[in-house]
Parts: C-alpha cells; structure tokens; sequence
C-alpha cells in the first residue's frame, strides 16, 4: 500500500489541487484519491493531501475518470484503499457508490465498486466495463439500485477496462478468473454469483472450481460455446471493424446488444464503450468472448443455478441457455420476451423481480431515487422535453424554482445534463 501522504490542507487547497488535474480536454482524467472528511454546515473541516493515483483507479491515457470538486460535483474520497463515488446537495453527501481496488496474485490493480448492505451479490459484467460510466447511465444504474436493495452488491472492472489499468498480458479464462478471485478473497462468507454476457462462462468456471464459495448462481445472456454464438465470417468482420474503427464498431455492437433502446440510452452506450476500452483490448476481449468454452465445466456446478435470457436476444441464440440450463443439474430456465442482449434494456424490472425472487430477496417495488413528490413531477415533465419555463407555467410556480428543481434533481442523482434525466425517468417510468 502507498504511504499515507502527509500534510494538512484546507478545502480550497484541495479544491484547487484536483482542478490541477483534471485530465484531458475532454473533461475526463486521473482521479484524485483523497482522505476527505464529512463538511459541517457553514464550514470544512481539514483533510490530508490527497494522492494522484493515475495507474490505481484510472487511466488516463484513455481518459476515463474525471474528477470534479466543488459543491454539487461529484467526488471520489479515500478512506484508506476505499474510494466513495458521491455528490453534494448542500452540505450533505449523498453516496452512490463504493469504489476501491483489490490486487491478484499477479499484482493486477482491479477496481471494485460495492452498493447496499447485507449478504455479498457479486456481478460479473460482459464485454466492457465502466464502473463510473455506468452508474451514470440512467437505465443501467437502475438495474444495479433494484438488485442492490437488501443485499451488497460488488461489480469490478476487469484489466484493462474502465477504471482498471491495463496489463502486459493476453485475455483468457484463467486471467478473468484470477480477477474474480481478488474479489472474491475479500468476502467473509459464501456469495451469490451473477454472470452477464462474457460474465456467465466466467462464473460458470468459477462456481464449477470453488463450489463452497457460491450460495446460488444466476447466469443471463450466456452461453456454452462461444464459437456457436455466430458463423466465422461474421466473426471475422466483427472483429476486424473494432480493431480498424472503433468508433463505427462500437456503434454496430450497440446496435447488436441494445436494438430496444432509446436513442439517448444507444448514444451514450456507444461512448461508453470508447471510454471504457481502447480498441486493442476491445478487439481481444471481444475475441476471447468467441473463444470462451465451458462445454467441460458446466456440468460441474452444483450450486443451484437460474439460467435467465431473452428468447430473441441479437447477440446470443437462445438454445445456448438451453443448453447451459440443461447441463446443470437442477437449474431453472427463465425465458423473458425481447431483443436485447443488455439486462437493463427491455423489460429491466421483469428481470429484476425473477433474479431477487431466485435469490430469496423481497420483490417488491420500492423508490432508491430519493426525490420528493415535486422532484419526480418536474423529472416527468423533463422527460417530455418542457423547459423550464414550461414547466414553471404547468406547476404554476416561477421558472426560478423550476430552474432549481431541476439542478436538485440533476445533483441528487449524480447527472451532468437534463437528457441524463430525461431518460433517468423513461427508464423508470412504470415504478415511479
């Protein structure tokens, strides 16, 4: 572990130390590890120095990460090796996240993220990741709020992706198990395992090599064989335009993987992706997700296992949940309606309410948004495209109040723009 940097500085100091480092032009960079304390109403209490750990939590040659500091902006803390993702509505922080990182037996930096409390549910995401980018994409976020309710849950970014620096080492099955293992090392007790996309044959393995460690398992999107997931020429194709056009490939994919989305859910998807992964590692994590084989190992688990998948799903043939659920001894297959291989596109809740009932957590429909009456009222008419103005004259209030129960809004859940709202809302709309 670093050393605790030592010194006292005043708020401002380290105000103005992580506007120094704020990044690329693009308005993300290295984030700012700091030991900060809890402000007090009209005042700051001091805190040590904070230190740039660029290579920890972020990496900043392909700029992701952004610090941001001030009232209302979002905030990344230390509290020893834990990083607290938040933002400010007044003189109180609201957390959001957990961020900090555990380290393998090879040395490899993986960035954790944790939210809720109770017994561990830990999320092996698919292809790409983006521990920061993510929470910030309204759908997304929800699927983790709903899911985290009662339970802790624990995502990571595996290396080389989003918030974990990238190694000197090729993608494969043992890596990714490796990673998860750094994980897992750090949990008390046996968890439940949830693998999306790519994530379902690692935690496949995992369950199948370390069964006294998995409470239940639930795989969605997954599959047996990767190399039955599509022809080879396609393949090929896919491949070759990530590697060459990165900024093309990654709009076709989330064509393939999110076809029921919204414009702006696809829109900021597709720049997710970029941020999360230059196109080298894109190109090899994608490739590895053709090479993944579990054909030998699934017959092993015998934690008991939900098998959950869209029956049109674009990117992954329904007959490999088939056949994932039928060499599991005593595992459920639940099949949902819809195209989308993403579990927050589509019918999120659906899919929500049959993985907690599996799990033996309440399935009920419960507000994680913590915004008043008024506040959901204005995000509704956000979401119809009304401006302030508009909707001032329909709440019949001045467009002062309006303007500031949109700001309120926007800092409560840690958005940066009204589109972020907009389809915060659309993506909730049934719950709300």
């Amino acid at each position: 572990m670093p050393a605790r940097p030592a010194g006292v500085r005043t708020c401002r100091d380290v105000a103005q130390r992580a506007e120094a480092v704020r990044g690329d032009p693009r308005g993300r960079g290295p984030i700012v590890a700091a030991a900060m304390v809890e402000t007090t109403a009209g005042s700051c209490s001091s805190y040590r120095e904070p230190r740039v750990e660029a290579d920890a939590l972020s990496r900043s040659a392909s700029g992701s990460g952004s610090p941001r500091s001030g009232p209302g902006r979002r905030s990344t803390s230390r509290r020893g090796t834990s990083f607290v993702t938040a933002h400010v509505v007044g003189h109180t922080r609201v957390v959001q996240q957990r961020l900090d990182r555990v380290v393998s037996a090879d040395g490899t930096v993986v960035a954790r993220a944790s939210v809720g409390a109770g017994r561990p549910l830990v999320y092996v995401m698919g292809w790409l990741t983006h521990l920061e980018l993510s929470w910030e994409l309204p759908p997304e976020r929800a699927l983790y709020e709903a899911l985290a309710q009662g339970c802790r849950l624990v995502r990571y970014d595996r290396a080389g992706c989003g918030l974990s620096p990238a190694v000197d080492r090729p993608a494969s099955l043992a890596f990714e198990l490796e990673q998860l293992a750094a994980v897992a090392a750090t949990l008390d007790e046996p968890f439940d395992l949830m693998g999306t996309s790519m994530g379902a044959s690692v935690a496949v393995a995992w369950a199948a090599a370390h069964p006294d460690t998995v409470r239940r398992l639930v795989l969605y999107g997954g599959w047996v064989r990767g190399d039955d997931l599509s022809p080879p020429n396609v393949r090929d194709h896919v491949l070759g335009l990530v590697e060459s056009n990165w900024g093309l490939g990654s709009d076709v994919l989330t064509d393939i993987f999110a076809p029921d989305a919204d414009r702006t859910t696809r829109v900021e998807f597709a720049r997710y992706q970029r941020a999360s992964s230059t196109a080298a590692s894109a190109r090899a994590l994608l490739a590895l997700s053709y090479e993944l084989d579990v054909s030998d190992l699934v017959g092993r688990v015998r934690a008991p296992t939900l098998v959950v998948h869209r029956t049109e799903d674009r990117a992954t043939p329904v007959a490999q949940a088939e056949a994932l659920a039928g060499a599991i001894d005593g595992a459920q297959l639940v099949l949902l309606p819809g195209r989308s291989h993403l579990p927050y596109v589509g019918d999120r809740d659906e899919l929500v309410r049959v993985v907690r009932r599996f799990l033996g957590l309440p399935v009920g429909r419960r507000r994680t948004d913590g915004l008043t009456a008024r506040q959901r009222e204005v995000a509704e008419l956000v979401s119809r495209g009304c401006t302030n103005r508009e909707i001032a004259t329909r709440l019949g209030i001045d467009e002062r109040s309006a303007e500031g129960h949109v700001e309120r809004i926007r800092l409560r859940l840690g958005f940066r723009s009204r589109a972020q709202i907009a389809a915060w809302f659309s993506a909730r709309r049934d719950q709300l």
